[in-house]
């Protein structure tokens, strides 16, 4: 399960902003997933709150906005948002699409105590 290892690049990663911040803790944390990003949700938060225990995070909630996908389709020209992991325009079922948003997982915000 890769969700672990995400989750313990994200604690360092929250640790040294802390530390950068003079901070005392992390209350909340905030990411964008994308669909096609190759997280699940799920098991992320599961790995987030038993990792956060001996951090910064330890009293940290996790905040998941989940980023649907945004297809451009070459064939007809038009950006369509798909809430499913398909890659299929949604307005002529071409193929011949570009993924433009939907593929990252980022930390988008953390709210510190200081």
């Amino acid at each position: 399960m890769h969700e672990y290892s995400i989750v313990m690049s994200l604690m360092e990663q929250c640790e040294s902003l802390a530390l950068q911040n003079n901070a005392k803790g992390i209350e909340q944390v905030e990411l964008k997933i994308g669909i096609l990003s190759g997280v699940e949700p799920v098991l992320l938060a599961q790995a987030f709150d038993t990792f956060k225990l001996d951090t910064v995070c330890h009293n940290a909630k996790l905040i998941m906005n989940i980023q649907p996908l945004v297809l451009e389709c070459r064939d007809c020209e038009q950006q369509s948002q798909v809430d499913e992991r398909t890659i299929i325009c949604p307005i002529c079922n071409s193929n011949n699409t570009l993924v433009i948003e939907g593929e990252d997982m980022m930390l988008m915000q953390l709210v510190l105590d200081t």
